[in-house]
């Protein structure tokens, strides 16, 4: 068959998102000390195009980046900034501080990757993990929010039938995990991803591929793989099994890593070896970009992420700096770039590459990186806001959990605000830290391990940080962590807050009275449920209006079954009416606390 001269216009695109791939995982990123863990096949990728020193994942836990990668906007506009959520916010007594309110999902109402490149003419296929919903199988799932396939199986990842050094694949014929010739057990997961891009013959394709691995468990299928690593570690497998560890020491989570990029190979392999059917005599990878990364940054206990400081659910380095690497026509080989760049700039990049338009009311939290990518990546002016100029900052909102913290990058310098820093133990308030100096026009490595807290020898810089992080959050209307008003302890202000003294409901309209003790009450909310004893239970958000002294109202969503309602003083305490009294389990039976709705 004759060569067809000309490049079809619209390039396809993978999206490869491994799950908990910390950035000193791959051999490419071995900085300091070496990985014990071998990623010849990525090592291999990296040196196809061009790879990222100081990549981003968009927040430092699975779900909200997720939807921030496919959404295109910031987890802290979307609200969407932890796993699961859509659940009143509430903390233990044990507590000094909660978690706000947060969305369980991404709506499915979204203008996303999906349905942009659907409307351009493109097939798209969600191949994995998904975990944009509160939990794996809720609503929306991928076809409800414009992917033509989805499969989610675990394939050879699943924990089902493995022990320690047992439930091992083998050769034989009626193995699911049935060994291949290289010794490695059959991953459907895989298998799906490569099926559909195997199917796709006459329209450009979106594969969003999500791996499991190298999520936890930490479990491994592949015997051989387990020896070798336990070997080359100085352990043994049986005592490793199940258990956290210290540093790069855990065979099981070695044998992962290699299995990831085994099965990855196998995607590059098809693209390099498959003749592109809508351009004969040319294989898919010379009209295919591959954009491969991790969700977030690996989870210490299960590998190590030094020289960088903690790991996933820290917005420190740990939990959120990521590999990236990025493959495809027009972009050059063998580059390694320290120009910072994020998640969240895929989707405008995508854009961008495929010549997809978009709405004019969508928002984009992330830059086009095509420029950079098409041009000199080594060039961080090439990487540019909205306003058409370079792009300064970068933030990152994680409410939540032990962290409780948000940060700004800009310039080589970072900023971490801490909103837990009451008490003996706690980080200050504020932490800034310089990861790079630029001396003579170089990028120079000075304190990534966030060691150096220059909060007090440079407190102009400090403060223009965080002048810039308060802006850019109140422009996406962040929500903030609150005190806890059943906490144990002494806080200043506790004496001050708030009392609900009544809810009335007329005619769906939902009147909040209450009692001003000391501290102004700035904000009210009405938390409440479609679905209320559901086994995808979930609650959502409304705000509350000023409707005279001491008074708020909100008419009640036509579909509301239960509510209840949070005040928010001055001092960041959060008040719910009616107050959590009854727990079952891990969680509250919200139904029985909540107001029902008449």
């Amino acid at each position: 068959m004759f060569a067809v001269a000309e490049r079809p216009e619209k390039p396809n695109i993978v999206l490869l998102l491994a799950d908990d791939l910390g950035w000193q995982d791959l051999k490419c990123y071995d900085i300091d000390d070496p990985s014990p863990y071998d990623t010849p096949y990525l090592d291999a990728l990296a040196k196809k195009g061009v790879m990222f020193w100081n990549a981003y994942s968009p927040a430092p836990s699975c779900s909200p980046s997720r939807c921030a990668i496919i959404s295109g906007n910031h987890p802290a506009r979307a609200q969407k900034t932890h796993v699961v959520g859509g659940a009143p916010a509430y903390a233990r007594s044990s507590a000094m501080m909660m978690s706000p309110w947060y969305s369980g999902r991404m709506p499915e109402s979204t203008y996303n990757l999906a349905k942009a490149l659907k409307a351009n003419g493109y097939t798209t296929g969600h191949m994995g993990k998904w975990h944009i919903a509160i939990h794996h199988k809720a609503f929306p799932q991928p076809k409800d929010v414009g992917f033509d396939y989805s499969i989610a199986t675990r394939g050879a990842h699943s924990g089902s039938g493995l022990g320690a050094l047992t439930g091992f694949a083998t050769n034989d014929a009626d193995d699911p995990y049935r060994l291949d010739e290289n010794g490695f057990p059959y991953h459907e997961n895989n298998e799906n991803a490569i099926n559909f891009i195997k199917e796709q013959k006459d329209k450009p394709f979106f594969l969003y591929y999500c791996t499991w691995l190298v999520h936890s468990p930490i479990i491994t299928r592949n015997e051989a793989l387990l020896m070798k690593y336990a070997e080359k570690m100085g352990v043994n497998p049986e005592d490793k099994f199940g258990k956290k560890s210290e540093g790069q020491t855990n065979p099981y989570y070695g044998a992962m890593v290699e299995s990831l990029d085994y099965y990855l190979n196998q995607v590059f392999q098809y693209l390099e070896n498959t003749e592109d059917p809508r351009w004969p005599g040319h294989k898919l990878s010379e009209n295919t970009y591959v954009i491969c990364t991790s969700d977030n940054g690996g989870v210490v206990g299960y590998t190590d992420n030094t020289p960088l400081d903690k790991g996933k659910t820290s917005a420190k380095e740990g939990g959120t700096r990521v590999p990236l690497i990025i493959t495809g026509p027009g972009i050059k080989a063998g580059v390694e770039s320290n120009v910072v760049v994020n998640g969240l700039d895929f989707y405008p990049t995508i854009m961008s590459l495929t010549k997809t338009d978009l709405p004019e009311s969508k928002t984009l939290d992330g830059c086009d990186l095509a420029p950079l990518l098409l041009g000199d990546a080594t060039d961080p002016s090439l990487v540019r806001t909205a306003d058409g100029k370079p792009r300064q900052e970068m933030i990152w909102h994680y409410p939540h959990g032990s962290a409780f913290e948000s940060t700004i990058i800009s310039d080589g310098f970072k900023l971490i605000k801490n909103y837990d820093h009451l008490g003996d133990g706690k980080d200050p308030a504020i932490e800034l830290f310089q990861l790079y100096s630029d001396p003579q026009g170089k990028h120079a490595r000075t304190d990534i391990e966030e060691a150096h807290n220059l909060a007090e020898v440079m407190p102009e810089k400090a403060a223009e940080l965080e002048r810039k992080l308060t802006e850019m959050l109140t422009e996406m209307k962040a929500s903030y962590p609150s005190y806890n008003p059943n906490y144990v302890g002494e806080l200043p202000h506790k004496g001050s807050i708030p009392k609900v003294l009544e809810v009335t409901e007329s005619d769906r309209t939902i009147t909040v009275t209450y009692q001003e003790n000391g501290a102004k009450v700035e904000v009210a909310h009405l938390i409440y449920t479609p679905n209320a004893g559901d086994q995808y239970e979930e609650w959502f958000r409304a705000e509350m209006e000023s409707s005279g002294p001491d008074t708020f109202t909100v008419e009640l969503p036509k579909d509301a079954t239960h509510y209840i309602v949070n005040l928010i003083d001055e001092n960041q305490f959060l008040v719910s009416y009616p107050s959590p009294t009854k727990h079952t389990g891990r969680r509250f039976d919200w139904k029985t606390i909540a107001l029902e709705s008449k």
